[in-house]
């Protein structure tokens, strides 16, 4: 009696030939290619869109129609523009350094507590938890003049006279930019615990053995075994002030972006153009320029931190 015969696929003879790591790699990419694909719809496809509706009119009544570079013409010759920038950039530079550095203290020695250290953590992180417009709200009742305002509350209780805080060209952004360092306070703090719990304590045993005090083994352990967290928590935190909307739109409400636009940042001029005045290739070009400052910003400061 004649032996069946297995009959085997072409297609599965070909993977057979394949080396262990040429499979992984095929699985790898199977696995990765539906994200992938998401991906490039949900982000990639309407930047390219962004990009393209920059160079075009369009007030979603009619189909776009291609003017060149005369949003972009338009823009720098605008000069609320240019205010606007400067707020932007003022956010960053001010507010990414000190909410690190207040977070950095807070976590450096939150690290060492034990009594009630989860709780406490939990305090700190409730604020990033909160709803970005209640909290603002709150904020901007805090800064209210007397009898409703808390802060000037207590000003006038201790014999201080008030302050204008949203209604002054020069308190206002100041004002908005401490509640969101406050708002961003909780997540810097718990990355910043993170990294320094993951620390070896060997090091530091090391150290105090050495005769190391304990600013020695501040910078020359903790600091610079904390690069990556810090990097990381640069360039986030970069991107958020850069990106600030919620607060300045919430606390602004009446006169979006204070007194004389002193407080308004690029996002909410984007909004402003695009669903106040239907300017949408206007509004395009508004966020081509914040792409480009996001990415250069942060390729700058991967640069600059990560160097040896």
């Amino acid at each position: 009696m004649a032996s069946s015969q297995h009959f085997t696929h072409p297609r599965m003879r070909g993977w057979d030939r394949l080396t262990i790591g040429q499979k992984r790699v095929i699985w790898a990419w199977g696995f990765l290619a539906v994200p992938i694909l998401f991906y490039a719809i949900i982000r990639f496809y309407p930047t390219f869109t962004a990009f393209y509706l920059s160079f075009t009119d369009w007030n979603l009544l009619r189909s776009p129609e291609f003017i060149g570079t005369a949003n972009y013409q338009r823009m720098f010759a605008d000069a609320a523009f240019w205010q606007v920038f400067r707020n932007t950039f003022a956010y960053l530079i001010w507010g990414t350094p000190i909410s690190l550095v207040i977070a950095f203290v807070i976590s450096y020695y939150l690290d060492r507590v034990r009594l009630m250290h989860g709780f406490i953590r939990a305090l700190y992180f409730l604020p990033f938890l909160t709803t970005a417009a209640a909290m603002a709200w709150v904020w901007r009742w805090f800064y209210q003049p007397v009898p409703i305002g808390f802060i000037n509350g207590m000003l006038s209780s201790i014999g201080l006279p008030q302050q204008p805080f949203l209604r002054s060209t020069s308190q206002a952004l100041p004002a908005i930019m401490v509640t969101a360092i406050w708002a961003g306070l909780g997540f810097q703090i718990i990355i910043f615990l993170a990294g320094l719990r993951a620390i070896p304590q060997t090091y530091y045993e090391a150290a105090r053995v050495d005769g190391l005090g304990e600013w020695a083994i501040l910078t020359r352990i903790t600091l610079p075994l904390l690069r990556p967290t810090t990097v990381f928590l640069v360039v986030f935190s970069s991107i958020g002030f850069l990106r600030i909307f919620d607060q300045v739109y919430n606390m602004t409400t009446n006169d979006p972006g204070g007194p004389l636009n002193s407080t308004k940042p690029l996002v909410l001029m984007i909004y402003q153009s695009a669903f106040s005045s239907y300017d949408m290739g206007y509004a395009a070009a508004q966020t081509v320029v914040l792409f480009t400052i996001l990415l250069i910003v942060s390729l700058i400061q991967l640069y600059l931190l990560r160097r040896r």
